[in-house]
């Protein structure tokens, strides 16, 4: 069972790892299943994954009360006009059969058309934008913390100017960001202004290009390959994928891998243990400043992550 539990600004605790539920939406419900069997009590989800009707499915059939399963769900691009933004939230409930949500996350800054429509497209194949300013959009996310049906807010894929934007202009300091990070992009400077600002750091992807779903990641060597992390790995009777989430957790930050095959849900439990300072240090030498995940190029309409590292 995943034992290390870390603090939000709220003064809830997250568990360190998290079982995230991304791609292979029909396999979820038994994926989930299984790392509820194996002791996850942190589940990560969304509304344009898909899958938050086998979440709450896998959740009700387990047994395990409520309370002791930290949910965590995001806001898509078609739900950010103000006044869509409730009945998002509520249709996430509803899909997960729970009536409060430990952490809601805006899944990008960055809005799309209002409607249906999760990928509303243009003329020109392009998703359609929408009108929406990211910051209106969170003034509404507080509504839905402040009445309990978000215990917590926060987001996810932000740059650096985005987010000191959306601190200068909201009331609640969000909770956790989630956002791309791994030993090959480690991103220094933003995880310490996180820090200071009492934001939490959810790290998706946390093997890096391990996922195919990422092509600039497809001409190297896979990071949980990496020698390094083999070597540090060894030394506790750990592999390179445990060693990667033990970085993060090191760090402060929860992990979120994913997985549908029983024995690698539990293997990367194991990813909690503790690193010495000294492996620590040596892992921080990985850092390659490689960003496996940007769709400004297939969406064609934003620049995301402009002044952040990792950036092509």
């Amino acid at each position: 069972m995943s034992t290390t539990n870390l603090k939000l600004n709220t003064g809830a605790e997250i568990p360190a790892i998290g079982f995230g539920t991304w791609q292979d939406k029909d396999a979820q419900e038994d994926a989930v299943s299984e790392a509820l069997k194996a002791g996850y009590r942190h589940i990560d989800t969304a509304g344009i994954y898909g899958t938050e009707p086998a979440v709450g499915a896998a959740i009700k059939k387990s047994g395990i009360p409520r309370e002791q399963i930290f949910i965590t769900t995001k806001l898509w691009n078609n739900s950010h006009d103000p006044a869509d933004v409730e009945a998002a939230i509520d249709a996430s409930l509803k899909d997960l059969g729970t009536d409060y949500l430990d952490l809601y996350l805006m899944h990008w800054p960055s809005p799309f058309a209002r409607g249906d429509a999760l990928f509303p497209r243009g003329d020109d194949g392009k998703p359609k934008k929408g009108e929406s300013d990211y910051v209106e959009t969170y003034k509404a996310m507080e509504k839905a913390f402040k009445n309990g049906k978000a215990r917590a807010i926060g987001i996810s894929n932000f740059s650096r100017s985005e987010l000191e934007r959306l601190l200068k202009e909201t009331s609640v300091v969000p909770a956790a960001h989630q956002m791309e990070l791994h030993p090959y992009l480690q991103q220094k400077a933003w995880v310490e202004f996180h820090k200071s600002k009492g934001i939490h750091i959810t790290q998706y992807s946390p093997f890096g290009n391990q996922n195919e779903i990422y092509d600039s990641g497809k001409n190297m060597g896979k990071l949980i390959d990496d020698p390094v992390l083999a070597e540090v790995g060894k030394k506790y009777g750990k592999t390179g994928a445990q060693t990667a989430l033990a970085w993060g957790i090191a760090q402060g930050h929860s992990v979120i891998p994913k997985s549908k095959t029983p024995a690698r849900i539990q293997s990367n439990l194991g990813g909690d243990f503790k690193l010495e300072a000294a492996d620590v240090q040596k892992l921080s030498t990985l850092d390659k400043k490689m960003r496996f995940n940007d769709p400004s190029s297939s969406w064609g309409l934003w620049d995301f992550y402009s002044d952040l590292e990792g950036k092509k």
